[in-house]
């Protein structure tokens, strides 16, 4: 097996584009469990990997929800973090020092209270020296509309996404929330507004509770659910929305392995981002790069893009339920 940090040039071609974005291979770090990618410097060699998403980030310092925070769950994990981070100023001065270093695409994930201030961070970012772009968080409550989540309208996200776009010529991707009723009427909204890609799925609200003790595990009650439990939603939304969009679609839910992260491509996506499973390895990145490798080199598939939405299925097959 070919280590990623080492592809040969007569190997196999990993290469893939998202928008202006070109990727020496489609794993993805996802946000908010890889912090700002120094945390894992020392352990993985950060431009063996396509792109890096920091956790999110606000204009103003943000504490997060009282712990616990984390839960283990069946095939997967609870959590509710609250979107703790440094704010932005601070992330500037402390914490882009070293992106610029990373010799991969770093992408900051962003998330305001208003469409106003997604746009401020987005334009503030787009001046920071080693920032590609953006990664919306659209999963926030809309203060101006009285707390309902951006994810849950289409005109909500086409708001925020066309003040983004607005705010910034960088590469602007949406991070989509598949707690909707229509995931494709939310990407089309997105793509109409401006973005260059669309990322899918985040985590699906969940809740875990202590027979012994009858209360919620979680400090916050309930917490977003990631891990191998939600891959059969992520791919279904995954290839729903990729055949309706003209913009790139990245997949992710529930990838570890390469096995996982093909199933996403072969369903449209063009990249895919990987998250909980770097609790569980801090090397899973790497080791689905070298496994998409070695799968295209014993299928003899010269190019990731000869991949990308290969899915077979009947002329008369819907989505079925």
């Amino acid at each position: 097996m070919v280590r990623a940090a080492e592809q040969k040039k007569e190997g196999p071609s990993l290469h893939t584009k998202l928008g202006p974005l070109t990727l020496k291979n489609p794993v993805m770090a996802a946000s908010g469990t890889f912090g700002y990618g120094e945390e894992y410097a020392g352990i993985i060699p950060l431009g063996s990997l396509g792109a890096m998403i920091t956790k999110g980030l606000s204009l103003e310092p943000r504490k997060g929800n009282p712990p616990p925070r984390l839960a283990e769950t069946a095939s997967g994990m609870l959590n509710a973090i609250g979107l703790e981070n440094v704010g932005l100023k601070a992330f500037l001065k402390e914490k882009t020092p070293f992106l610029r270093k990373a010799r991969c695409p770093v992408l900051v994930n962003i998330f305001g209270a208003t469409a106003r201030e997604y746009a401020e961070i987005a334009r503030r970012l787009s001046e920071a020296e080693g920032v590609a772009g953006v990664e919306i968080n659209v999963s926030c409550p809309n203060l101006k509309a009285g707390g309902a989540i951006f994810a849950s309208e289409a005109k909500s996200v086409h708001q925020v996404v066309s003040k983004v776009r607005r705010a910034t010529p960088s590469f602007v991707m949406v991070k989509l929330s598949p707690n909707v009723g229509d995931i494709v009427k939310i990407a089309r909204a997105a793509e109409e507004a401006g973005a260059d890609a669309v990322s899918l799925i985040n985590t699906l609200t969940g809740l875990a509770i202590d027979v012994r003790t009858r209360v919620p595990v979680l400090g916050n009650i309930t917490g977003g659910l990631s891990g191998p439990a939600i891959k059969p939603i992520g791919l279904r939304m995954v290839w729903q929305v990729a055949q309706c969009l003209r913009i790139p679609v990245v997949g992710m839910g529930g990838i570890v392995s390469a096995e996982d992260a093909l199933e996403y491509i072969i369903a449209g996506a063009t990249a895919v981002q990987v998250g909980s499973a770097h609790f569980i390895d801090a090397r899973a990145g790497l080791k689905i790069v070298d496994g998409i490798q070695a799968y295209m080199r014993v299928h003899n598939i010269p190019n990731l893009t000869d991949l990308i939405g290969s899915l077979k299925v009947r002329r008369d097959s819907g989505p079925g339920g």
